[in-house]
């Protein structure tokens, strides 16, 4: 938190930029930027990878710095994680899961953590954050098996979790139609301002 000002990094998973997951980061943003938040916006579905996620390499686990080897478009991504005091992560449900959009991003988090597996310990740069989950879906089924990644991601991390999870929100765009959402996002927008 720099002079007392919370910086949020939302990652949009969702390819469509006025869809539901765009509504609900908008709201969530209104929120947030309410009450003195800066606040910045990444579509990861519209980076450009060399590689669709991460190559296990491990060369990031051989330096110093927390960051990923590859040079694209992800690296740029990881460092403003790395100094963000609250990440968002918004989502549509695709299959069960988040979107392979923002899988990409989160495949190559590995960067931000440093395993010894002698010592048996773990550290990363993203300790003490927040992780926050934006999502959607068609309809009332699969929301829970979404959440579970992203809730053992934040608890294995030492990162507080939130989420606003929003079944039947309908085809693209019919989620402006519940006031309902509207209010839940923004006021989570709020809380984590």
């Amino acid at each position: 938190m720099k002079n007392g000002v919370k910086k949020i990094l939302i990652l949009s998973g969702s390819p469509k930029k006025n869809g539901n997951t765009a509504a609900l980061v908008e709201w969530f943003t209104e929120g947030a930027v309410s009450k003195g938040a800066r606040v910045e916006l990444i579509h990861t579905a519209f980076l450009k990878y060399k590689f669709p996620g991460c190559t296990s390499c491990r060369s990031c686990q051989k330096q110093v710095l927390y960051e990923c080897v590859i040079e694209d478009d992800a690296n740029p991504v990881l460092k403003k994680m790395a100094s963000a005091d609250v990440i968002v992560m918004a989502t549509p449900l695709y299959f069960f899961a988040a979107s392979a959009q923002l899988k990409v991003i989160i495949d190559r988090m590995f960067s931000l953590y440093k395993w010894d597996n002698v010592a048996d310990t773990m550290k990363t740069t993203l300790k003490g954050k927040a992780l926050v989950l934006l999502a959607s879906a068609y309809e009332n089924v699969g929301m829970e098996a979404l959440e579970r990644p992203f809730a053992l991601t934040a608890d294995y991390t030492g990162m507080t979790f939130d989420s606003l999870l929003v079944p039947d929100a309908g085809e693209s765009g019919e989620i402006r139609k519940k006031t309902a959402a509207r209010e839940k996002a923004r006021a989570l927008g709020e809380r984590w301002a």
